[in-house]
């Protein structure tokens, strides 16, 4: 039988300078666009804060009178001052007095008190310091079965909800979030024996889903089963 010649596989090209300038440069701007946009954005909120409070301080308490320079961020601190002076005084007995007779004057008020009642209910919600965050992360069979998404558990369902619903066990709240954008998402109520929670923390899970897919939390964990690429696969005999 004749001998077939060796096959000798095409040698792989080596990659350019341009490739590696193109390299080096996505790389560069992985490191400097967040800090770079987080920059911008903290400079420019200061700025915001500061063309809204300096314009209300008297002009005799203005340091640049006095040194020559625009200081960014003063009106910054000087809200922040504010904030804790407002705060303090509205947790005492005459803050809370002058607080609910203020309440009880915008609720006669047709217009004002439905923006008032919302925005209100905006900032109990987003800066309330009692703990209202979601309780675990979870896995849910969404949108049908066999398919799995993550969810976050917020509580047992209550009232109309949980007893309307012709369902015997105990139905929970899910928060079903979307991808990339974990602010927005759907509302489930779930019964418990369909939840499957997860060990993982409320922000592992959220980054999983914000990257969709790509950000594994503890990937090196060794409680953690072994990746799919890792596996060894069967040898032929």
């Amino acid at each position: 039988m004749p001998e077939l010649p060796d096959f000798q596989p095409p040698e792989r090209r080596k990659p350019g300078m341009f490739a590696g300038l193109r390299a080096n440069f996505l790389t560069g701007l992985v490191v400097i666009a967040p800090i770079g946009l987080t920059a911008w954005l903290v400079w420019t909120v200061m700025g915001w804060v500061d063309g809204f409070v300096l314009p209300l301080v008297p002009q005799r308490f203005k340091p640049e009178q006095y040194i020559g320079i625009n200081l960014r961020g003063l009106g910054a601190i000087v809200f922040f001052l504010f904030t804790l002076f407002v705060g303090w005084i509205a947790k005492g007995l005459i803050g809370r007095s002058l607080l609910g007779y203020a309440e009880r004057l915008v609720d006669q008020m047709p217009v004002v008190r439905s923006v008032y009642s919302g925005l209100k209910q905006i900032a109990e919600t987003v800066f309330a310091q009692q703990e209202t965050s979601f309780d675990k992360a979870c896995l849910i069979e969404y949108p049908r079965k066999g398919i799995w998404a993550i969810g976050f558990i917020s509580t047992n369902a209550k009232g109309e909800v949980n007893t309307i619903i012709p369902v015997e066990e105990q139905l929970v709240s899910v928060f079903l979030p979307t991808t990339p954008n974990p602010t927005s998402g759907f509302l489930l109520f779930v019964p418990r024996s369909d939840i499957i929670e997860l060990k993982m923390s409320i922000e592992d899970a959220a980054k999983l889903v914000i990257s969709a897919g790509l950000v594994y939390p503890n990937p090196k964990d060794p409680a953690a089963p072994p990746l799919v690429e890792n596996a060894e696969k069967p040898t032929a005999e």
